[in-house]
């Protein structure tokens, strides 16, 4: 592997379901910049570091209760083969912390990540913290295993790396960046059904469309989610006043 590559941010993914990767990572902008060596991901089978004919990874839990844990030496194994991968090791789990767009720019600022994807009731306690696992969540709700969580994870990553997306623009002006929801789009025609588009967007004038776009971005937030928007007042010190709005 030669200087240039070693440089690739790298995903390595840790999970008894291989064959879902890359799935939706091939297509669109990751799948073309995967295709261009943008970025790499290498796909790890937990089950070929089990230790009997069967390739059992979990047992029944200690003290009893449904479903089954997956093993703390099968598990630790895994991360053994890649513990000299750079970056975090992450384990997706709905008791993590929040994935939020400050997490995704801090890890598509570095080499990569290596992500632990569990299943069933979840992974022995003792492999992660055994192994300094950051433990993350995509949202307050359960899923099957940690595989889409893994694949929205590395796709949210993907996108700020170099070269990834055409417009470098773009990335700048998308939902959280600026620790607001995004303002609403729209395109030809300019009447559709009835509905016309708002008339400062066919203006020309493109600090009026800025500020509408910031008090646009502004209503929504404070609407729709108020944790977000009690943090964009308190950053800007401003009260309750709408920047983007006409006095």
């Amino acid at each position: 592997m030669g200087a240039e590559a070693a440089e690739i941010w790298r995903a390595t993914v840790l999970t008894v379901f291989p064959e879902m990767f890359p799935g939706p990572l091939g297509m669109s902008l990751a799948g073309r910049g995967l295709e261009r060596g943008l970025w790499a991901m290498d796909v790890l089978d937990i089950r070929d570091f089990a230790r009997d004919k069967h390739r059992s990874v979990d047992d029944e839990p200690f003290g009893g209760g449904p479903g089954m844990v997956m093993r703390a030496d099968v598990v630790d194994a895994a991360l053994a083969s890649v513990e000299d991968r750079p970056g975090p090791v992450v384990y997706l789990t709905p008791r993590g912390r929040a994935l939020d767009q400050a997490l995704v720019r801090r890890l598509a600022e570095g080499p990569g990540v290596s992500l632990l994807c569990g299943r069933y009731e979840g992974i022995d306690q003792r492999v992660l913290d055994a192994r300094d696992v950051e433990e993350v969540s995509v949202g307050d709700y359960v899923l099957s295993g940690g595989e889409p969580a893994a694949i929205a994870l590395i796709d949210a990553v993907v996108r700020l790396l170099p070269g990834i997306m055409g417009n470098e623009e773009s990335p700048a002006e998308e939902s959280f960046e600026t620790g607001l929801l995004e303002h609403p789009h729209y395109t030809r025609p300019a009447d559709w059904q009835g509905r016309l588009v708002p008339e400062v967007l066919t203006s020309g004038h493109h600090e009026m469309v800025r500020r509408w776009r910031l008090g646009e971005a502004e209503r929504i937030t404070e609407q729709r989610r108020p944790d977000l928007w009690a943090r964009y007042v308190k950053r800007k010190g401003r009260g309750e006043d709408r920047g983007g709005q006409e006095e």
